[in-house]
């Protein structure tokens, strides 16, 4: 049977619960007599809105473009909007558009959780409120995070991350393919940056301005410490540098200053204490540089077969 339009008044009621097709008792979920609730709507089987393109049991509630091309519900820009209101979205409201439109998905909400092996997400993500992420998320497009992001597990991203005046506290690794601008960051893990590491901040002298440096690379995980000697032979080191780098793999740079000195390293006792002389008998006056590879980490593999950036 097929009719040009269907007007229920009340109830629309499709369902076949007994063998054969046979149509069962109807449903009273939604009120019955006087107390049903006009137009309601159940069916037992699948829904599906729009072209056929779905096979058979593929979908339980199908959403797609309609098929004809002279009405205004083929010209929508969302493929599915959940509002209790006939105008914009607002953060009672989901939207879920195509991906060539210019809604990929927006979320207004307080808090969502997602709970998931794997969440992927191609496109703009939008989101206002506290996301809390549990598992892996994968994401290629521009992600605009306005609140805090609390992230267990593993984020790998592709594009640009763009985080405003909140904190964000990450335990486990992130990789980054492309640029990260945040202004809080704590981790417990590590970060891999694919390109270069720099800070970007407002001109300390100039007004209007800002500045930018980039960070050394280097072979090895290391640290440094520097300073003056003036009428003083000995470079005491920090205390802490005992738990945190082999003392092995200390190196001193030496640069005398406002003569000429001969200068050199005589002993490192116990990686604490380097002890200067100066060759010509004079006083010393220098600045000094000292650099050590770290003890309490893994040595940096620097050079490893394959096409995958490691994980540390």
């Amino acid at each position: 049977m097929e009719l040009t339009d269907l007007h229920v008044g009340k109830q629309l009621q499709v369902c076949s619960n007994l063998p054969g097709g046979v149509p069962g008792p109807p449903n009273v979920a939604h009120g019955v007599g006087a107390a049903a609730i006009p137009g309601a709507f159940w069916a037992d089987g699948s829904l599906h809105v729009g072209s056929p393109v779905f096979a058979p049991g593929e979908t339980v509630v199908g959403f797609t473009r309609p098929p004809v091309t002279n009405t205004k519900a083929a010209a929508a820009i969302s493929l599915l909007k959940v509002t209790s209101r006939g105008f914009a979205p607002s953060p009672l409201d989901v939207v879920v558009g195509e991906a060539a439109g210019p809604v990929g998905i927006n979320i207004n909400a307080t808090i969502i959780n997602i709970i998931s092996p794997l969440t992927n997400g191609v496109g703009a993500l939008n989101w206002t409120g506290t996301k809390t992420l549990t598992g892996t998320k994968a994401q290629t497009g521009l992600e605009l995070r306005t609140g805090a992001v609390a992230d267990v597990g593993r984020e790998a991203t592709t594009g640009a991350i763009v985080e405003n005046t909140e904190t964000r506290v990450i335990n486990g690794n992130v990789i980054i393919n492309g640029l990260l601008q945040c202004s809080n960051v704590n981790l417990t893990g590590f970060i891999n940056v694919q390109g270069w590491k720099s800070f970007d901040i407002p001109h300390p002298t100039k007004k209007e301005h800002r500045l930018a440096h980039a960070c050394i690379e280097g072979p090895e995980i290391g640290v440094y410490y520097r300073g003056r000697l003036i009428d003083n032979n000995v470079i005491e080191l920090p205390e802490y540098w005992r738990g945190l780098v082999d003392p092995e793999t200390i190196t001193v740079n030496l640069t005398p200053h406002e003569s000429y000195q001969e200068l050199y390293v005589k002993n490192i006792e116990w990686g604490t204490k380097i002890n200067v002389v100066n060759n010509s008998g004079g006083p010393i006056n220098c600045s000094y540089t000292v650099y050590a590879k770290r003890c309490d980490v893994e040595d940096l593999v620097v050079e490893y077969e394959g096409t995958e950036m490691r994980g540390k």
